[in-house]
């Protein structure tokens, strides 16, 4: 697998939106191995217990704008400070189930918030890369199983799928009208479900089973058949930054379309599968309950839409960006109850998790 170009990153100034959240705050140490000069735009963490404030993030930050993406001026103001040459678009409400209780927020945070960074990409000229995440469930997900490629139709029958196919929709025509006559270049990419170390993200799947299998209490799962691209947060990261490279480069017109970033189709598996694999890997005496009763909100009952299959076809990525999975997802898994033993046991998770991300770093090389 080819890795990031060191030399190319030593010194860049980056702009990751959504830097407080899970898979922003990885990125951020991730570029901050490549020798990037990091800045960060986002609401504060949620909870408690959240991977920024656990790792300690903010001191490898050159500026931590705790700011609304919704509101363009404020993002433009930080932008214009920052003067990042790539943008890493993370920022979003990220949850199926919270997009039933928080619709209009959800629209707001993803579709408005893509279009105020696609803006500001068409107004400052010192951008020339930026990659915008969305999501694999972007795709129209009927009930039959089939792999989506990144020419697949796009849909999404809950608000946070719908609304990131917006913001692919988005990207597309401000591709078209404004940014492919400038000297920028972006891209979307559609990540399978990712996790590691330091998600707690509420109603995730991993959280939940981790927190409940560490204190041998009863796990619950909604959707035990459901079969997903799992992968550790890692791998789409590494194919992130290769991508912005492209972008970045005198060829970058080439790359500025969607990618897939998924496991190989060996690596999908049922959440119940996921759910004892965990338990394994713990130990555990936990039971595992199933109750598929649709979640209240406000004491009114919602149906949740669950696609029971979701496959992602990666094989563009793995040939144009000569990006590919390097993990099993035993490794995967191991590498997750090491980081939640390593915070159980209060060591320093800043360096835990850079050595997790060297350590990773080095099979590339292999």
């Amino acid at each position: 697998m080819k890795l990031p170009n060191q030399k190319f990153w030593k010194g860049k100034k980056v702009l990751v939106t959504g830097h407080t959240g899970f898979k922003g705050g990885w990125l951020c140490m991730l570029l901050n191995i490549m020798g990037c000069k990091v800045s960060g735009y986002a609401l504060n963490p949620i909870g408690n217990n959240n991977f920024f404030n656990t790792v300690n993030i903010k001191k490898i930050l050159q500026n931590d704008f705790r700011k609304n993406i919704g509101d363009l001026q404020k993002l433009d103001i930080s932008v214009k400070k920052s003067k990042p040459e790539i943008i890493f678009h993370l920022a979003a409400q990220s949850s199926v189930i919270q997009s039933f209780k928080h619709s209009h927020d959800t629209i707001v945070s993803n579709i408005l918030g893509t279009a105020n960074i696609l803006e500001v990409i068409k107004k400052n000229k010192f951008i020339k890369s930026a990659v915008l995440i969305t999501t694999d469930k972007v795709y129209q997900n009927y009930k039959y199983r089939k792999f989506f490629d990144e020419n697949s139709q796009l849909g999404g029958d809950d608000i946070y799928s719908g609304s990131k196919a917006c913001c692919e929709l988005l990207a597309h025509s401000y591709r078209k009208s404004f940014i492919a006559k400038s000297k920028s270049n972006i891209a979307t990419v559609r990540a399978g479900n990712c996790f590691g170390g330091g998600d707690w993200t509420p109603e995730r799947i991993v959280k939940d089973i981790l927190e409940n299998f560490y204190s041998n209490k009863v796990l619950t799962l909604r959707n035990p058949e459901a079969t997903r691209p799992w992968q550790h947060v890692i791998e789409p990261l590494i194919g992130y930054l290769l991508l912005a490279e492209k972008l970045y480069s005198k060829k970058g017109s080439h790359f500025s379309e969607p990618w897939n970033f998924g496991p190989s189709i060996k690596q999908n598996m049922k959440v119940k599968k996921l759910a004892n694999l965990f338990k394994i890997k713990l130990n555990s005496q936990s039971k595992i309950l199933i109750n598929k009763k649709n979640k209240k909100f406000n004491n009114k009952k919602i149906d949740i839409f669950e696609s029971k299959h979701l496959n992602i076809n990666s094989k563009k990525t793995y040939k144009k960006l000569k990006w590919k999975p390097k993990l099993s997802i035993d490794k995967s898994v191991q590498m997750t109850v090491d980081w939640y033993k390593a915070f159980k046991l209060k060591k320093n998770l800043f360096n835990f998790t850079n050595n997790q991300i060297n350590d990773y770093l080095k099979l590339g090389i292999k």
